[in-house]
């Protein structure tokens, strides 16, 4: 008899021993729960945030380009100088990469036909992740040499009226001043005007044509 009762008993005791030991994780764990997540609030690691068409994007090129050595479809590439900020937190940190391609270049042309180039950027890249992006198109143009033409263009005309004049009087200097005339234009066609060339750490600034959406931590 005194034995059934000992086993019944050491029964009793392990039932409640283990419910209690259930009861109390069940418990802790539910506490620790509210106290990470308090109310049951999530809060996740990121956030989608969209960048608004017409942001202006300032950068400085990390590679050169030129509009006598670049050719279309040339990659460009550019940093951030300083970061986008939405809503009071940067969203794009300064040194954000941007890559895009040359779409048009034209080397300088002899008398007519400025040089000129131009580029747009099509990504970023901000932390292991890349973005499509649509951004304005930049472009350079040499400056015009007109001025300078037209004092080559009358330096021959000049020398030949006078050297016209020695030779055959007014009617020499006549004739002269037009042949002059043509070796100054002669000068000019075979001149060619400046280039285009944008080194590296040039600053350009483009803006976005159209919304990006970036993930970035909260």
């Amino acid at each position: 008899m005194k034995p059934l009762l000992i086993l019944t008993l050491c029964t009793a005791l392990a039932s409640s021993a283990c419910t209690t030991t259930a009861s109390d994780t069940a418990l802790g764990a539910v506490n620790n729960e509210a106290a990470r997540t308090p109310a049951g609030a999530v809060h996740p690691a990121y956030r989608d945030v969209t960048i608004p068409t017409g942001t202006t994007l300032p950068l400085a090129l990390t590679n050169a380009v030129a509009s006598d050595t670049s050719a279309v479809e040339d990659v460009v590439t550019a940093e951030l100088t300083r970061p986008i900020r939405i809503d009071g937190r940067d969203v794009l940190p300064a040194g954000t990469l941007l890559s895009g391609v040359v779409t048009d270049v034209n080397g300088s042309g002899r008398v007519k036909g400025r040089a000129m180039i131009a580029f747009h950027f099509t990504s970023l890249r901000t932390g292991s992740t890349s973005y499509d992006i649509e951004a304005a198109s930049l472009s350079r143009l040499a400056p015009a040499t007109k001025g300078e033409d037209a004092t080559k263009i009358g330096i021959g005309a000049g020398a030949g009226a006078v050297i016209g004049g020695v030779l055959g009087g007014k009617d020499g200097a006549a004739k002269g001043a037009a042949i002059g005339g043509g070796a100054g234009t002669g000068v000019v066609l075979a001149t060619k005007g400046q280039e285009v060339r944008l080194g590296l750490g040039t600053d350009v600034t483009t803006r976005l044509t159209a919304p990006v959406t970036v993930r970035v931590r909260n």
